[in-house]
């Protein structure tokens, strides 16, 4: 890992996966164990690692600022509040009303019905004071992921503080459609918003900071689609880039470590070329997934951009064909950039089901034979 960060020419490559949908349907064609035959997600992991030839973490870290959504303590209540024969509508934990179908709420996307900020009002009285910093339950969840962190950190791990973005924090807050519009009409809502969601943010990393150092800090953003960014360059400097320099700035400043590099991953679906000057810009040095449908190729953003550190770009649709174009696709890939270093590669976003037991097993004995 430190190599990877390094950007170490010709190092062996750290060997993870992005993710996978596909386990439940691999466990039934009885390829593996079912993943609820594991008392937790970490057993699951280590039976995974041994079973693909997965690198152990090297990495350890807060994940209690959200992933795709707020972070919420309390959360809304999870309630159903419309059923039919074929679906239910339910109200999730962040507030959001989905239509699932009736008895399955995971492995597919929900219809998003309704988000829980409308305008200021709605804002203050059913988000905001779910983002205190201070909450006991909030300071709980912190005081039993400290130690874990602490000892991680003894160890020598990467250091990694997660976080919903702020787009994706808007987006899951107001809702896909309804944010671009507000961006417009209600600019004082986003900037309320997303005020929040500092104060939150860099009030729970300081609390971090006082018990170990930081090597990143990695944002959830999801701001691009096919054709690149949902927003304009200027926006996004407008609405966000205010609330990331600060935050990055005190975290710098408060690292027990003064000469530590921290690393700024932003992890964002789609086209993301048109953003990686931008972000560039604020210490960005460090993106995933780079999907290959959206026109992502990670051997070419990585001559263009040599001190970026670079995870993903493997095509999930090349991984569902035939071992024949695995075979040509990580000929294309592997070689260059393992010669450049600075490179994790996995799956452009988590396995699908479309991609074979068989495949996936071809695909990770090569990459054995090119990492190792």
């Amino acid at each position: 890992m430190r190599d990877f960060y390094a950007i170490k020419p010709g190092a062996p490559v750290y060997m993870r996966e992005f993710g996978f949908y596909c386990l439940d349907a691999w466990a039934e064609q009885g390829h593996i164990k079912r993943p609820e035959e594991f008392a937790d997600r970490e057993a699951l992991t280590a039976y995974l690692d041994g079973v693909f030839g997965f690198d152990v973490s090297g990495t350890g870290g807060f994940w209690n600022l959200g992933w795709a959504e707020a972070a919420f303590f309390p959360c809304f209540e999870d309630k159903v509040l419309h059923t039919d024969d074929e679906y239910e509508i339910v109200q999730d934990f962040a507030g959001r009303h989905v239509k699932c179908f009736k008895g399955r709420r995971n492995g597919f996307m929900p219809e998003y019905i309704d988000h829980p900020v409308k305008d200021m009002r709605s804002w203050e009285e059913q988000v905001k004071w779910r983002m205190n910093p201070e909450s006991p339950e909030r300071l709980a969840q912190f005081a039993k992921l400290a130690p874990g962190v602490v000892a991680a950190a003894a160890e020598g791990n990467v250091i990694r503080q997660v976080s919903v973005g702020g787009y994706m924090f808007l987006s899951s807050l107001i809702g896909p459609v309804d944010l671009l519009y507000k961006f417009y009409d209600e600019p004082e809502l986003i900037h309320a918003c997303m005020q929040g969601w500092f104060e939150l943010t860099d009030r729970m990393i300081a609390k971090a900071q006082k018990v170990v150092t930081l090597d990143e800090l990695f944002l959830t953003e999801d701001i691009c689609y096919n054709h690149g960014p949902l927003i304009s360059l200027d926006m996004i400097r407008e609405f966000l880039f205010p609330y990331y320099q600060q935050l990055l700035a005190n975290i710098k400043s408060r690292q027990l470590d003064k000469n530590r590099t921290l690393h700024f991953q932003v992890d964002t679906d789609g086209f993301c070329d048109p953003v990686i000057d931008l972000y560039a810009e604020i210490g960005m040095d460090f993106m995933n997934p780079f999907e290959v449908a959206s026109g992502c190729d990670v051997v070419r953003t990585a001559a263009q951009y040599p001190e970026l550190r670079i995870l993903g770009g493997i095509d999930k649709r090349i991984l569902a064909s035939t071992l024949e174009k695995i075979d040509r696709e990580l000929e294309r890939i592997m070689p260059v950039m393992r010669a450049r270093g600075g490179y994790i590669p996995t799956c452009d976003h988590c396995v699908p089901t479309e991609v074979s037991f068989e495949n996936y097993m071809h695909y990770r004995q090569r990459m054995i034979e090119y990492c190792e």
